[in-house]
């Protein structure tokens, strides 16, 4: 309790610069928190939804029969379900068209499946900027605050006839206090970006290979 109370002290005793500085983390690390929590259960909630719509996909019910069902469904579709909306709407409203050529409706199909794609991307790649920026940024701000004390601790020096430790001491430790909170946010920021990214990248690789197979299952439906 004692050392908690003693790093209480010297965190509300630092200098201005060094507490903005302290402010500063916490805030980064407050809100990469928040992120991270939201990030892991968006991505479980997506890469559930995708399993389930995958194995609705290929349990042989018809494809026109599957999107009004979506369809009917209220609220935004997110992930496969998007990818699928899209480009079956794109395929029914130009297959309906008198004399529309096959290869002219596969583009358009695709096309409006890519928009649907990267759609997706940037909702799962939402606030991994952000825990990158507080990642790579972080234990430097921390830095900033360290050195800023030492000067201070040093400067003190000056108006002192014999120099001591216990002089110097507070100040560098105010000063350390800053380093240790810079890696307090950055680490897990940088754990979490790195984790989240490689599971974005297998959920990408799924949704375009999901549409590399609609894509060639719409092609075929389309000549038959």
């Amino acid at each position: 309790m004692n050392e908690q109370l003693s790093i209480l002290e010297l965190m509300l005793n630092a200098t201005l610069v060094v507490q903005v500085v302290m402010a500063i983390l916490l805030l980064g690390s407050f809100i990469s928190w928040i992120m991270i929590f939201q990030r892991f259960f968006t991505l479980s909630s997506i890469k559930r939804e995708a399993v389930e719509f995958e194995n609705e996909f290929w349990s042989g019910k018809d494809l026109r029969q599957l999107y009004t069902e979506l369809e009917a469904t209220e609220g935004d579709r997110i992930g496969m379900e998007h990818i699928f909306s899209a480009g079956f709407k794109e395929f029914s409203r130009l297959r309906k068209q008198d004399g529309a050529d096959a290869e002219h409706v596969m583009q358009n199909v695709q096309r409006a499946m890519r928009v649907a794609v990267s759609k997706e991307e940037e909702r799962l790649e939402t606030s991994l900027s952000f825990l990158a920026t507080v990642g790579s940024t972080s234990p430097y701000i921390g830095l900033f605050g360290t050195v800023w004390g030492i000067m201070n601790s040093f400067r003190s020096l000056a108006t002192v006839e014999q120099a001591s430790l216990s002089i110097v001491a507070p100040g560098i430790s105010e000063a350390l206090i800053a380093t240790a909170m810079g890696l307090f946010a950055a680490i897990p920021a940088v754990m979490a970006y790195n984790r989240f990214s490689a599971q974005v990248e297998i959920i990408m690789n799924r949704f375009e290979s999901f549409t590399d197979e609609l894509s060639g299952i719409l092609h075929r439906a389309i000549h038959a």
